[in-house]
């Protein structure tokens, strides 16, 4: 058999991923843990950060509707997760579904591309989350150089309105170090204090928008589309469908909830509660949220700013809330870093019991049942992006391959109900074909509206990915050997020196 034909033929049996053994992840989480964390991870530098970005570089106030663009195909998309998520409750999200439905070859694809989507992702949030920290402590008179916060080669100015370069994004870099260290203790602990975080997360934008709301200037709503300045994406409707694509990186939440089916309980009725009911909670934040913040801030005045919300707080001149909001915003990234680094993990964690990847990758300790290995390596990479990279190029990154997940998603709804009409389904996403083909139709709309770099970087990690499934993943698949996930887990054990 050739590559191409046992990539493209190897389907991954529903059966067995409904039924086969967990691996050891515990089934802890319920419908409000998913809820928790799909809504701590998606309110983060998507709200807290991008939306400035976007505003500023892309869509001025229209920026509002980039977000209800890009919810309309998330909504579509979010259906789509959750019939598969009910139907196919195992990890690893969307490599999972398109193993089951689309075959192994799109799983490898789906797979490298979810870690390219939630490492980057992380990096952005680590980056944001040094933007809001160096502003907090500016604020107490404790000033850290900018060229250790800011990405290699970004543009900065010292204290003496000298111009340089920076040198390193170290704050971010500790960020990242300190939620693999939480994630290191285990899900059942690890969720306990997101859930904490997110409450207070939730307050923070809530006092936002009620202190905010009365320094609205309508002003800066005209005009609501900025013209065009000749260039695609820079203002006009084609900078509002830039601002989609750069934003939908804010609607990475949900997808990471379905990352954890197997660490949840009954996951065919918990799984599309967790993904849908966060998914509507976090639209209609950020449609408010992002009116608010270009109403009381000029979008022309939050260009390169990675904690706009910050600057819109400083408007406010209450410096009480100005101090509770960036130290609450501080700690609400915790939520954010925490589901986007278990999310990378656990997808690696699925590719490895598949044979796919090495074993290691699905080893797990034998004390607190996380993958340790898989969380430091991840931690090292995601350290070093958010260390060297700057937020707009991050967040683009990060959005092209949630969206490239995302119309993988609904094209595997479609076959699967083609293919299988008469399986059970504990979800179905109502008419038919109609929302998998509209989900497909949205996000390969705003895809198109993205750079010509970020495409090229996506292809580039895609060429990559094609080489280790050559070399490894196609000859150790155990669809290929006849393994079996049990087996695996046995062997793996065997190998652990602390499981004895």
């Amino acid at each position: 058999m050739s590559l191409l034909d046992g990539a493209l033929t190897r389907r991954k049996p529903i059966a067995t991923e409904t039924t086969e053994d967990s691996g050891g992840l515990r089934r802890v989480l319920g419908p409000l843990d998913l809820i928790l964390l799909g809504v701590g991870t998606t309110i983060g530098a998507g709200l807290f950060s991008l939306t400035g970005v976007a505003a500023a570089q892309n869509a001025g106030p229209a920026v509002v509707l980039a977000f209800a663009i890009a919810a309309v195909a998330c909504g579509f998309a979010g259906l789509c997760y959750a019939e598969l998520a009910a139907m196919i409750p195992a990890a690893g999200s969307a490599y999972s579904y398109c193993y089951a439905t689309l075959g192994e070859f799109v799983a490898w694809i789906i797979g490298w591309d979810l870690v390219l989507e939630y490492t980057v992702g992380a990096a952005t949030v680590a980056v944001s989350w040094s933007g809001y920290l160096n502003s907090m402590l500016a604020g107490w008179g404790i000033h850290i150089s900018p060229r250790w916060t800011a990405a290699p080669f970004t543009p900065v100015t010292l204290a003496d309105g000298t111009v340089t370069t920076g040198l390193l994004n170290v704050p971010a870099m500790i960020a990242i170090w300190l939620i693999t260290g939480l994630l290191l203790r285990g899900i059942s602990e690890s969720t306990k204090i997101n859930a904490i975080v997110v409450a207070l997360k939730i307050l923070v934008v809530a006092v936002v928008i009620i202190f905010c709301a009365p320094y609205i200037d309508t002003a800066h709503y005209v005009p609501f589309i900025p013209a065009n300045t000749g260039e695609f994406g820079h203002f006009g409707f084609s900078g509002v469908m830039r601002a989609a694509g750069m934003v939908f990186f804010a609607y990475l939440g949900f997808d990471i909830v379905s990352t954890t089916a197997q660490d949840t309980k009954n996951p065919a009725r918990t799984m599309p509660i967790g993904i849908l009911g966060s998914l509507a909670i976090c639209t209609l934040i950020y449609i408010v949220f992002s009116l608010i913040l270009t109403g009381v801030v000029d979008y022309r005045a939050m260009i390169n700013d990675s904690s706009p919300v910050a600057t819109a707080i400083d408007h406010t001149h209450r410096t009480w809330l100005q101090n509770l909001v960036k130290i609450s915003v501080l700690l609400g990234y915790i939520s954010v870093l925490f589901g986007l680094l278990l999310g990378q993990v656990r997808v690696f964690y699925a590719m490895s019991r598949d044979g796919l990847l090495p074993p290691l990758f699905g080893r797990l300790s034998a004390r607190r049942r996380a993958p340790v290995a898989s969380h430091l390596i991840f931690g090292t990479l995601t350290c070093i992006l958010a260390g060297t990279l700057p937020i707009a190029v991050l967040g683009s990154m990060t959005s092209i391959g949630t969206l490239l997940a995302f119309v993988l998603v609904c094209v595997g709804v479609g076959v699967l109900r083609i293919r299988d009409p008469h399986r059970v389904r504990a979800f179905r996403v109502p008419g038919g074909l109609t929302a998998p083909v509209l989900g497909v139709a949205c996000c390969l709309v705003v895809m198109a509206s993205l750079d010509r770099l970020t495409w090229i970087r996506l292809i580039v990690w895609l060429i990559v990915g094609f080489v280790i499934y050559g070399v490894y993943g196609f000859r150790h698949s155990h669809l290929a050997t006849g393994q079996s996930a049990t087996d695996q887990a046995a062997t793996d054990q065997s190998r652990d020196p602390s499981s004895s």
